[in-house]
């Protein structure tokens, strides 16, 4: 006998159905602001939120930061490796998407035991202030689209904000910069480039870790960076 879905089973699929709808809407209409034209998927989600699973101390609470959180596929990973006393900022620019995240976490199963310590904010990850303080910062920007000042504007943000010792993880996708060096405009191509060289900078002086997660569409690598203890 074939076997059926539960409704919950169900309901998230249709879910998660709609959260890739809408970020296909909003990437094709803001392509700078989400840099793919789908959701990143479960494998780069678990690759990003690594140090919420393999913690240095389980016992300590982690504030958290997601910077880019578009639609959730990686704020259910960061709600699925929450543990007592951890709490998150959720942070996405676009209100749609936003709007569709805060009724995520409102009514979304996968939330239900951390909805209460999880917060989220319809603002640029720069407008939370720098008075704030993140053990864990994921960042879902598409730094590759950005110009090399904005970039390392957000990088000296997440490092304001990041406490010493703690971790940075974003993301981009493989191949790109020499995709763009055969099809895209010269203009376009050295933006992207000078953008590199700022992330290779932060890597360089920082970076812990690199992950390639080729299940994913594209394929991308993951940098983990982490803040000097003072």
């Amino acid at each position: 006998m074939a076997a059926t879905k539960s409704p919950s089973d169900a309901f998230r699929i249709d879910s998660r159905l709609r959260d890739a709808g809408l970020f296909l809407r909003e990437a094709l209409r803001t392509f700078r602001a989400t840099g793919s034209v789908v959701p990143s998927s479960p494998a780069l989600a678990a690759a990003l939120t690594r140090h919420l699973a393999e913690r240095d101390d389980p016992s300590a609470p982690l504030s958290i930061l997601e910077g880019g959180a578009g639609t959730g596929p990686v704020s259910r990973s960061i709600a699925a490796n929450m543990r007592p006393g951890d709490t998150a900022d959720l942070v996405e620019a676009n209100s749609e998407m936003a709007a569709r995240l805060r009724t995520l976490v409102e009514t979304d199963s996968d939330f239900a035991a951390v909805r209460d310590r999880i917060e989220v904010h319809d603002r640029l990850v720069t407008e939370m202030g720098p008075d704030r303080r993140y053990d864990v910062i994921i960042s879902g920007l598409p730094f590759a689209n950005f110009t090399a000042e904005e970039v390392r504007e957000i990088l000296d943000y997440y490092f304001t904000v990041l406490r010493p010792g703690g971790r940075l993880s974003f993301f981009g996708y493989l191949y790109t910069k020499e995709v763009k060096a055969v099809i895209a405009p010269r203009e376009d191509y050295l933006r992207q480039a000078r953008s590199s060289w700022v992330v290779e900078e932060w890597v360089n002086r920082y970076g812990v870790h690199t992950d390639r997660v080729v299940a994913n569409f594209p394929p991308a690598w993951i940098h983990h960076l982490r803040k000097p203890q003072e």
